[in-house]
């Protein structure tokens, strides 16, 4: 079931005509379906619901408050990596005690403000920031619960910019080292010591790096046990695939019947952090064709979205299938071409060497499975304000980021007064 489809010789969101909304907004501009939000995370709870569990949706895949009160309405809770991100579930409504804060580079300020705030946990990421979170919690006179994040050394098959669980990985502490650095942190007098975490890349499409790293994390368990150190959390962090392409990830419940076996046993709680396959099929990016430009030895379609919108192709290589909104053009001749943007960089690009109908000035055109890392990811190179972003629920859509605007793009800049003195 997909709620992106051509009906009536358009494509859809859910009820409302994608054309509609660039009509109305004008592009590029951001679509996201209420409807497929709501599927896809009742997809893992309803996978999960046989282990005590938390799912705490990684944020950092899709930020918007409005995306936010959502996932929080339906239980969610979120994985932070920033104090601003922290700042932007609050304001969402997300519970404190459903908020992970992970990440490697946590700042004196960012502990103190979720201390404060009592959230669940932090994923602490070397012996050093465990050391920090201590004295932070001593100062403002509380205890921390942390979970030690566990590099196991399991190869994850994704791209390696996404890959996270290996030696060379900046993140989480080895594996051989794992006990000495739980004794150390239990012997703190502001650490309270509850889970192991364990999250090695995003974009998997196969269970076997799950469960190879969850053997490790299992046997970890049962050592810390024997030396005293009870956990009460198992956070297997995130990273289930999407389709883009041809991918044939696993579903929710294929990762829940690979891994029940392992856990069920243990009498924790099962924390998750998926981000990408909630919102990364809920999202497209509308965009509309500006150009054609016949080169020696290329075809080019100059559209109006830019790498500043999504980035994704540019920096990863990354493959987003493109259709025209308009289902007749679908039915065109086809032709090899590359849909580059309006930013002065040869890296600006969406499509590179790909077959598709013939585009002609105007169309528009929508790029698919852009839900997650898309807005976020977004910038203002080049002085391009970002998008709107629109949140479609059945026949009704909202617009839940206006578009920003050329003062918007000045605001907060100063010119001092030297500059303005006549010599």
């Amino acid at each position: 079931m997909h709620s992106f489809e051509y009906q009536q010789g358009e494509l859809y969101c859910e009820q409302v005509p994608v054309s509609r909304i660039a009509k109305e907004l004008g592009t590029p501009c951001y679509i996201y379906s209420h409807e497929t939000l709501i599927r896809h995370f009742h997809a893992y709870e309803s996978a999960f619901k046989d282990i005590p569990h938390v799912i705490a949706f990684a944020m950092k895949a899709n930020s918007n408050l409005a995306i936010l009160r959502l996932m929080a309405r339906e239980g969610s809770g979120v994985d932070i990596v920033s104090g601003g991100e922290l700042f932007r579930a609050l304001k969402a409504g997300v519970p404190a005690s459903k908020i992970v804060f992970a990440g490697v580079g946590k700042s004196p300020d960012e502990i103190r403000d979720a201390l404060k705030a009592e959230i669940l946990m932090f994923n602490v990421e070397s012996p050093a920031e465990i050391r920090a979170i201590n004295d932070v919690a001593a100062s403002v006179g509380m205890k921390a619960r942390i979970a030690l994040r566990i590099n196991p050394d399991v190869d994850p098959k994704t791209h390696p910019y996404i890959s996270t669980g290996m030696k060379k990985s900046k993140f989480g502490i080895a594996a051989d080292r794992a006990l000495q650095e739980y004794k150390m942190a239990s012997s703190l007098s502001h650490i309270d010591v509850v889970g192991v975490h364990a999250h090695i890349g995003s974009q998997l499409t196969d269970v076997t790096p799950f469960v190879d790293s969850l053997k490790k994390v299992v046997a970890l368990i049962d050592t810390l046990k024997s030396h005293g150190i009870n956990i009460r959390y198992l956070n297997i962090g995130g990273g289930l695939g999407i389709t883009y392409s041809d991918e044939k990830p696993p579903l929710p419940q294929d990762l829940a019947h690979a891994i029940s076996p392992l856990v069920k046993g243990l009498g924790l709680t099962l924390v998750m952090e998926p981000g990408r396959v909630i919102v990364g099929n809920a999202g497209i990016l509308v965009t509309k064709a500006l150009y054609e430009k016949a080169g020696e030895t290329k075809h080019f379609v100059i559209v109006d979205a830019a790498m500043n919108d999504l980035i994704r192709p540019s920096l990863y290589g990354a493959y987003h299938e493109i259709r025209p909104v308009n289902e007749a053009a679908v039915r065109r001749p086809k032709q090899m071409m590359d849909i580059v943007g309006p930013v002065c960089e040869s890296g600006d690009f969406l499509a590179k060497e790909r077959s598709l109908p013939n585009i002609q000035p105007d169309d528009l055109l929508a790029i698919m499975s852009a839900g997650a890392y898309g807005f976020v990811m977004a910038s203002n190179y080049n002085s391009r304000p970002r998008v709107p972003e629109v949140l479609v629920k059945g026949a009704e859509f909202h617009v839940i980021r206006e578009r920003e605007t050329y003062d918007d793009l000045v605001k907060g800049e100063r010119i001092p007064s030297f500059l303005n003195e006549t010599e």
